[in-house]
């Protein structure tokens, strides 16, 4: 095969998180041939959070020895409501002034200049687990991607589950009636106990009201502007009483909102990921399971709870999923005469 063909067959893939941007290059057997993160923008707006997605998906596409221009398509895992048809992203919460409607692929492609695809980053992690992670063994599936808020993903009969569009919004499901204030503006949502952004907001209430904790002196020594995974299991480890509470009930809040969604389902699987999730691994995985049991109905027979088994790459592995496979001949040629 002639290395202008192969290129041709490259894709990319950018999962757009509310604490890190990743991008990786895959070949056609999904192997992952360079990558790169770097932090989100805290500040700006939309455009800006497009800026650093097509800095970073450049960055990735040189540690795998080629151009973006090479690169058959980019594909985007994107928090908010997508219309990947449109190439739109409206009401991303968690990323900065995003709270009207963004022409996100349009101003991907005008960016990197191939062409780009859009899916909501939690169903598409959850496809990727599905096709070549810890969800392959089965038909029905729930992905929970434990990060800066809570993220849902359903697969039944092998399929994802889109409902109307927004299906999966476990991070959502009430757990407490008139319960803790949650990011999205409603009251004991899920994510309101368990999402990352969530928590810092209450710890960071309880701390100026004098609670102790080591958090933010650990996110002063990492020269961070917010407590990311890292802190929060750096905290857990130095035995900060505070962060080992919160956790504690993101815990029990999670095995609660798991559970009525297994309750209502009957998947077969459920696969915890996210930052929080990959970077807790196992030992939470089995805490999350067995938080689930009190609240599943048939308790006798509960789903498989596995650990997200492509790790922090799987939404960005998603996103490569659903990358363009074509392009306009004129492109491609361009790519192929670049390329030799």
């Amino acid at each position: 095969m002639s290395p202008s063909a192969r290129t041709l067959r490259l894709r990319g893939g950018i999962d757009l998180g509310g604490t890190k941007i990743e991008a990786i290059v895959v070949d056609s057997r999904h192997k992952v041939l360079g990558s790169a993160r770097v932090p989100t923008p805290t500040s700006g707006g939309p455009p800006d959070v497009a800026t650093a997605m097509s800095g970073v998906m450049t960055e990735a596409a040189v540690a795998a020895g080629v151009e973006v221009s090479a690169l058959v398509g980019v594909g985007v895992g994107s928090p908010g409501e997508i219309d990947a048809k449109a190439g739109t992203v409206t009401g991303a919460g968690n990323l900065p002034g995003w709270t009207g409607k963004f022409e996100l692929g349009e101003k991907l492609e005008e960016l990197l200049g191939v062409p780009v695809a859009l899916g909501n980053d939690v169903e598409v992690a959850t496809n990727a687990e599905l096709k070549l992670g810890a969800g392959k063994p089965y038909q029905s599936l729930i992905g929970v991607f434990w990060g800066t808020g809570i993220g849902g993903g359903v697969i039944l009969d092998h399929k994802p589950w889109l409902g109307r569009g927004d299906a999966g919004e476990i991070g959502h499901t009430v757990v407490r009636q008139g319960g803790r204030r949650c990011t999205c503006g409603r009251r004991g949502c899920v994510e309101a106990y368990a999402g990352r952004a969530a928590m810092e907001i209450h710890a960071r209430k309880l701390h100026e009201a004098g609670r102790h904790t080591a958090l933010f002196e650990i996110m002063h020594e990492r020269g961070r502007d917010r407590l990311t995974s890292g802190i929060w299991q750096r905290a857990l480890e130095a035995n900060d009483q505070l962060a080992h509470k919160l956790i504690d009930t993101a815990v029990k809040v999670l095995g609660a909102g798991i559970a009525s969604a297994v309750n209502l389902l009957d998947v077969e699987a459920v696969i915890i990921g996210g930052g929080l999730g990959v970077r807790f691994g196992e030992p939470y995985v089995e805490r999350i399971s067995a938080a689930m049991r009190p609240h599943l109905f048939v308790d006798d027979r509960p789903p498989r709870v596995h650990l997200a088994g492509l790790g922090d790459l799987g939404g960005a592995l998603g996103a490569a999923l659903i990358a363009p496979t074509r392009r306009p001949a004129a492109k491609v040629a361009v790519a192929t005469a670049t390329t030799e």
